[in-house]
């Protein structure tokens, strides 16, 4: 029985996908790549944005016309967020949402006998513990994605990830070093951690998102250790100067600042100000020299005027940020935010993306230009095009190196000699 599975969304979405994938290979089903023909698709949903669940029902649509005898299923956020929604997309066959993915399996080879219609949504409930879901091995070849932690209590204004998630809880760093050791055995040189709040590690079980940082260093053959996304205010100076100490760690922080002026921030119920923000992108670069600071930031929020975008603007360019994910607000029902007045027209809010994204790209120009002659590790993919072999310096700069000798999967010395459209171009000099 052939399995193609389509994954929206974010990295712990990513790790979840290759879980499943694992886990219906073991149950004798033959996993296939994308576009390719097979009797069942899995769609594992994201519902950050209301364009996140427009791909959503795009996708189930176009599976559904090319594929009119599979049995199609849909999984994550959108429907555990929305399950009324969710069950009225017909072409989903079997509904789960993010709280039992594990069910899959049995509605799935239910559906293959009886061709039943099954909608299953469990719930979230507080006190629910962390789901293992081990992955072996991963789509990129070099770096494996880590998933340590989900649920999130911070409750912003705008975000219905609280209800797809459902509360903080975190996986136990026993689990975690025997995952990272099958992972490391399988050649993976990279470890990144994610979470759905990964700053939030930890809270309820006594631990510190540092405590796994420091055991996954620990372990003999991982070469690196990075960082998903973190909130601003969990990060304390202590984590900061242990982080330091650790060889393995890379200097990339994946800030979300969401907005730069501190009365959007306010609206938005985000926990910190502009400030606190730049204090700590203060500490870290002096901590971290050459590390790079990449973010989100969201335009035309509900009741965001001119002045307060302008706010935003300037602080985004002073800050300098390596790279920026820009994106537009969109309501999202059943949070604060909906019913908040003054909604921006979305050609507002196109309009102020394009210059936000236009600083910020400015800013990433300006940290590429400023590598020029250093020297860093670099872990090579095995992306090779007619500029070379493309590798990641420790601060997350792509590069691309020319060489007569193989270097995928290798980490090399290499030295910044130019500045090439988005990535940086290099020269061997180890």
């Amino acid at each position: 029985m052939r399995i193609g599975f389509y994954t929206l969304g974010c990295k712990v979405n990513q790790y979840e996908t290759e879980a499943l994938k694992s886990a219906f290979s073991k149950e004798g089903f033959d996993v296939v790549c994308d576009e390719e023909q097979a009797d069942v698709y899995i769609v594992n949903s994201c519902t950050v944005t209301a364009s996140g669940d427009k791909k959503t029902r795009q996708l189930l649509r176009r599976l559904k016309r090319q594929n009119p005898n599979a049995v199609i299923a849909l999984t994550g956020c959108m429907p555990q967020a929305f399950p009324e929604h969710a069950q009225l997309l017909t072409q989903a066959q079997v509904i789960t949402g993010s709280n039992n993915r594990k069910s899959l399996i049995e509605h799935i080879k239910q559906a293959l006998i009886t061709n039943e219609r099954i909608v299953d949504i469990t719930p979230h409930q507080k006190g629910e513990s962390f789901e293992h879901m081990g992955v072996e091995r991963f789509m990129e070849k070099t770096r494996a994605f880590v998933k340590i932690q989900d649920g999130c209590d911070r409750y912003c204004s705008y975000c219905i990830i609280p209800k797809a998630r459902g509360p903080i809880r975190s996986k136990p760093l026993k689990v975690l070093k025997e995952e990272i050791l099958t992972i490391v055995n399988n050649g993976y040189q990279e470890i990144v951690l994610v979470g759905i709040n990964l700053s939030s590690y930890g809270k309820e079980i006594g631990l510190r998102l540092i405590d796994a940082i420091e055991l996954v260093c620990s372990i003999d053959g991982v070469a690196r250790v990075r960082l998903g996304s973190i909130e601003p205010e969990l990060l304390l100076d202590e984590d900061i100067e242990r982080m330091s100490k650790q060889p393995k760690f890379c200097p990339q922080f994946h800030l979300s600042l969401q907005s730069g002026c501190d009365a959007t921030l306010k609206r938005m119920n985000r926990h910190y100000d502009t400030a606190f923000y730049k204090d700590l992108v203060e500490k870290l670069r002096k901590t971290f020299p050459d590390c790079s600071i990449t973010t989100d930031i969201m335009v035309g929020f509900a009741g965001e005027t001119q002045q307060e975008f302008e706010q935003s603007l300037s602080f985004a360019q002073e800050i300098g940020f390596a790279r920026a994910h820009v994106f537009a607000y969109s309501v999202r029902q059943g949070t604060q935010a909906a019913t908040f007045p003054n909604q921006l027209e979305q050609k507002i809010k196109e309009q102020r993306s394009k210059q936000m994204i236009a600083v910020t790209n400015q800013t990433r120009l300006q940290f590429l230009q400023s590598q020029i002659g250093k020297r860093y590790q670099v872990l090579f993919e095995y992306t090779v095009t007619e500029e070379g072999t493309e590798g990641y310096t420790p601060n997350y700069i792509p590069v691309f190196v020319t060489s007569q000798q193989p270097l995928s999967t290798t980490i090399r010395v290499v030295e910044i000699t130019a500045v090439r459209g988005d990535h940086c171009i290099g020269i061997l000099v180890d």
